[in-house]
């Protein structure tokens, strides 16, 4: 049933994220150049704060270090290369813009919800499983009075991002409301500030915000679960029909299964794509090579149809071939949980931005790790919180909502009944829908 493919073990770096975990919420002040800037003006009288992941991350624009041949068509709003091993950020633009995440916060569902139930066990499913589901989701073809495993259900979240797979698992796990509440506890605990959770599902609702640089962590997060894995690396799956009867759900990331022309990316693990009208096309993808693995997220290019896929994959060929020579630019920080350092403000004050903030230069310092201890010492409470707000405030207030590419994919399947039919091509168009 499973096509999964291998992922270096993290045990073995555990012990360096813990020890990077607090630098990496410093706002590297030992770094002389770096330590100048911040993303953004920080209101008269509120202390200065730095950016989950460090301060570089946290300034709009281009951020590389050490390192050159970035793709130079890329469409998206956001986006970041990171080495999945290290956490290190090699590159990134814009990792902190909060945007409307679609599917891809079903990676932050399967985090909060994964390990609670045993793959074998059993479910049927009622009417109320069902209920609220939004109009227009995507659907794997969850009917009521059919009995799944919960590893069928993940199927078909991971595969077809069934939303239908999506509520029932939320009903078993208290109800949508306690599953989004603890999806946001969740959020809060792996260092994801930018995210403010609605809904499971990922599907168009106000307020619904992620960032490149969570969606990254979410997936990191994941891929340490051996059934994470398997899932999201699962090509093609036999789902229930009722009676007897199946039939084959394949899964839509076309750099795992080639898809509609895209060429299958070697060395894919996975992780997660989504689609809305309103957040356009998102994708958290990961891949090894060589015996590494990095991770690329991308939110919101402006292609449509398998232009997200194509900026992914450029991103990762860069990160393998020049990912080696770069200086880190910001980290993946370590869970709280895990012992994670928790951001705090700088203590220093914070100067405006003017205007759009340039590509770091290649001469200069990213990180500020000659502070050392002394840096991480100077270290203060409340940061955090008060950079999500911050963060959450400018992706709501001043951000006007993307417009629908022309021609972009209408990924609904309609739910007539019938089970989930795959993915229209890149050229048909819809209305308001989810995956």
């Amino acid at each position: 049933m499973r096509d999964s493919s291998p992922l270096p073990p993290r045990a073995a770096v555990l012990s360096r994220r813990a020890a990077l975990g607090l630098a990496a919420a410093v706002p590297l002040a030992a770094a002389s150049r770096a330590a100048a800037a911040t993303a953004s003006a920080t209101p008269s009288g509120a202390p200065p704060t730095a950016p989950i992941g460090g301060e570089l991350l946290g300034r709009g624009g281009v951020q590389v270090l050490g390192a050159s041949g970035l793709p130079k068509r890329l469409t998206a709003r956001s986006w970041l290369v990171a080495d999945h091993d290290s956490g290190e950020v090699l590159a990134s633009f814009d990792a902190h813009r909060p945007l409307a995440p679609a599917s891809t916060l079903k990676m932050l569902f399967a985090d909060t919800v994964l390990k609670k139930f045993e793959r074998t066990e059993r479910h049927r499913v009622t009417d109320a499983d069902l209920a609220g589901i939004p109009a227009g989701s995507s659907l794997v073809g969850v009917k009521p009075g059919i009995t799944y495993t919960v590893e069928q259900l993940w199927l078909g979240v991971f595969l077809r991002s069934g939303n239908d797979a999506v509520h029932v698992l939320s009903h078993m796990n208290g109800g949508v409301p306690e599953t989004v509440a603890q999806m946001q506890a969740k959020a809060e605990d792996l260092q994801a500030l930018d995210t403010h959770v609605v809904s499971p599902d990922g599907f168009d609702h106000k307020g619904q915000l992620s960032s490149a640089y969570d969606l990254t962590l979410f997936a990191r997060h994941g891929l340490a679960d051996a059934d994470f894995r398997a899932y999201c690396s699962t090509r093609t799956a036999d789902f229930p029909a009722g009676g007897k009867k199946t039939f084959q759900i394949q899964n839509t990331d076309r750099l795992l299964t080639g898809a509609w022309g895209v060429p299958t990316y070697d060395g894919l693990i996975g992780v997660k794509n989504g689609y809305t009208s309103h957040a356009g096309n998102t994708f958290t993808g990961a891949a090894t090579r060589d015996g590494r693995t990095l991770l690329v997220t991308v939110m919101h290019p402006k292609s449509g149809g398998s232009g997200v896929y194509e900026e992914t994959a450029a991103l990762l060929d860069w990160g393998f071939r020049q990912g080696a020579h770069a200086r880190p630019v910001g980290m993946l920080v370590a869970p709280l949980s895990e012992g994670g350092g928790k951001a705090k403000p700088t203590g220093k004050p914070a100067r405006p931005a003017a205007g759009a903030p340039a590509r770091a230069e290649p001469g200069g310092s990213s990180w500020g790790l000659a502070g050392g201890a002394g840096g991480a010492a100077a270290v203060l409470a409340g940061a955090a919180v008060a950079w999500r707000r911050r963060r959450r405030a400018a992706g709501t207030g001043g951000e006007p909502a993307p417009t629908p590419e022309a021609g972009a994919p209408d990924r609904r399947v309609p739910d007539t009944g019938a089970p989930g039919t795959g993915e229209p091509g890149p050229g048909d168009s819809g209305a308001r829908h989810g995956r």
